[in-house]
C-alpha cells in the first residue's frame, strides 16, 4: 500500500489542529533529566505525528573565531553518517516511512528535526540519537561538505543582499560571534579538519546542553520509555564558558560602499540593537511595526513605496538575539535615488523618535500582534520552535498566554521611550551595494 507523506497529513489536519491548540496554562510540561536533558512535552492528540525538535548549545557563537563554519559543519555532518549506517541508509530509512530528519546550524544553537508517523516513532527516536550520539564525520564526507559549503559561499558573492548582509553584520559587530557567517569563509574552512569537528562535538554536544521539545501524539509513559533507551546512555560533560567580547554603538556613522555595476542599490541601514531578554522587547516589537516591520501598514513603506515610489520594498526589523542583537533597515533602489531614500529614512526615524504615534497606528500594531500570534504555534512543527524558544530564552511556559498581554500593556508612551533608547541617526551604518558613480552618495 502507498504510504502517505507527513506533509500530506498536516495539510489534511491543519483545522484540527488550530482547534486543538489551548491558550490556557502551560504550553508544555518540562522536567529536567537525569542525564541533563531540559524536556518540553506537549502531547497533541489531533493527529497520529510526532514532531522533535532537539537545540543543542553548540552554534557558532561557541567556535573559535579562525574556525568560523566548525559549528555549522558539525550540524551538517551529522546525518552523513554514523558508526553503524551510511549516509543513504539514515535517508533512506526516515523517507520509507515518510518522515522527514534534518539538522541545521544556527548562531546561538544547533537544532536537529524530527517528524514522524505515530507508529514509526521508535525508528524515529533510533536515527535521530544515533546521528547525535556516534556521528562518523569520516574524512571523505567531511571533504565533500567542506567542498559544497565553499561552492555555495563562492555563487552568494554575486549576490548584492548577502553581500550587504555580511558586510553590514561585520561592521555592526565587528569582532563579536554574531558579526560572522554562520557557514564561515573560504579561508576558515580551510584551517577545519576531521579532528576539530570530533573535539568541538565533544565537547558541546552533551546532554546538559540540550534541550529537547516533543510534540504530538505521544503520552507520557511512552515518551519515558523512547528516552530511557535511546538517550539516557548520554553522559553529561562539563558547560563550557564562551567568552564574549565587549558590544558598543559606533562612535561616528560608518559608510560601506561597494562597487557592483548593477540597475539598483541594495541599501542596508542600522546598528546595535537590542537582545531577546531585554524587559522593553514587546515595546520594540511594536514600536518597530509601525516604523517599518509592518509591511504596507508601516510608515516607512507608505513614505518610501506608496507616496514617492521609491522602493518595491522596504522594510525595518530588529533582530533580538540571546546575548546581543541589531536594528536594520533594508531596501532596494535605483542607484540614483539612493540618497533620497536615506532621507526618507532619517526623517522617519526621526520622527517616531520625536512625535508620539497616534491612537490608530497604536491599536493596529498591536492588533495584528496578537492577532497573528495563534499562526506561530498552529502545527506540530511550530510548537516545537516556540517551545524550544521559550525555553532557550528563559521566557516561560505561560508564554503563549502572556504575550498578548505584554503587547496589550505597551503605550504611546512607552513607544516614544524606546525609539529614543535605540534608534540612532549618528551612530549608524551604512552599506550600499552598487554603482556608487550613479549612486554618488553624500552621506
Amino acid at each position: 500500500m502507498k504510504r502517505i507523506p507527513v506533509y500530506v497529513l498536516f495539510c489534511l489536519g491543519i483545522l484540527s489542529l488550530l482547534h486543538s491548540v489551548s491558550y490556557a496554562g502551560a504550553l508544555a510540561e518540562r522536567e529536567i533529566l537525569a542525564n541533563g536533558i531540559t524536556l518540553l512535552h506537549s502531547e497533541k492528540t489531533g493527529l497520529p505525528i510526532v514532531t522533535v525538535m532537539i537545540a543543542i548549545r553548540a552554534g557558532s557563537i561557541a567556535e573559535p573565531p579562525e574556525k568560523a563554519g566548525l559549528a555549522n559543519l558539525t550540524a551538517d555532518l551529522l546525518n552523513e553518517g554514523t558508526q553503524t549506517r551510511s549516509s543513504r541508509e539514515i535517508s533512506d530509512a526516515i523517507e520509507f516511512v515518510g518522515g522527514s530528519l534534518s539538522t541545521s546550524g544556527g548562531a546561538d544553537y544547533v537544532t536537529v528535526s524530527l517528524s514522524v508517523l505515530k507508529k514509526d516513532i521508535g525508528l524515529g527516536f533510533d536515527l535521530m540519537s544515533d546521528i547525535i550520539l556516534n556521528p562518523a564525520f569520516s574524512d571523505d564526507e567531511v571533504q565533500r561538505r567542506k567542498t559544497s559549503i565553499k561552492n555555495t559561499i563562492i555563487q552568494q558573492k554575486e549576490d548584492p543582499s548577502i553581500i550587504a548582509s555580511r558586510a553590514f553584520a561585520k561592521a555592526v559587530f565587528g569582532k563579536y560571534p554574531y558579526g560572522r557567517p554562520i557557514e564561515g569563509t573560504e579561508e576558515s574552512l580551510d584551517r577545519i579538519n576531521r579532528e576539530d569537528i570530533l573535539t568541538f562535538h565533544r565537547e558541546y554536544y552533551v546532554p546538559n546542553n540540550t534541550i529537547m521539545s516533543v510534540v504530538g501524539d505521544i503520552g507520557k509513559d511512552e515518551l519515558q520509555a523512547l528516552l530511557e533507551k535511546y538517550f539516557m546512555k548520554w553522559q553529561r560533560g562539563e558547560q563550557k564558558e564562551i567568552p564574549l567580547p565587549e558590544l558598543a554603538l559606533k562612535e561616528k556613522p560608518e559608510v560601506i560602499e561597494i562597487q557592483k555595476k548593477l540597475v539598483q542599490a541594495t541599501v542596508l541601514f542600522g546598528h546595535l540593537g537590542i537582545s531577546r531578554n531585554n524587559p522593553d522587547y514587546y515595546a520594540v516589537s511594536v514600536m518597530n511595526y509601525i516604523l517599518g516591520g509592518g509591511g504596507f501598514a508601516s510608515r516607512l513603506m507608505d513614505n518610501i513605496r506608496d507616496n514617492k515610489g521609491l522602493a518595491y520594498d522596504v522594510h525595518s526589523s530588529f533582530s533580538a538575539e540571546k546575548y546581543a542583537g541589531s536594528f536594520e533597515v533594508g531596501l532596494q533602489t535605483k542607484n540614483e535615488a539612493a540618497n533620497r531614500v536615506l532621507e526618507e529614512i532619517f526623517r522617519e526615524i526621526e520622527r517616531i523618535r520625536t512625535e508620539p504615534v497616534s491612537d490608530g497606528e497604536l491599536s493596529d500594531a498591536k492588533s495584528y500582534l496578537t492577532g497573528s500570534f495563534p499562526l506561530r504555534i498552529d502545527s506540530n512543527r511550530k510548537i516545537a520552535g516556540v517551545l524550544t524558544s521559550v525555553e532557550y530564552y528563559g521566557l516561560g511556559l505561560d508564554y503563549v498566554d502572556n504575550y498578548p498581554k505584554y503587547i496589550g500593556t505597551v503605550t504611546k508612551d512607552d513607544i516614544l521611550r524606546v525609539a529614543q533608547k535605540y534608534l540612532h541617526t549618528g551612530s549608524y551604518v551604512l552599506v550600499v551595494v552598487g554603482d556608487l558613480e550613479k549612486a554618488a552618495l553624500r552621506y
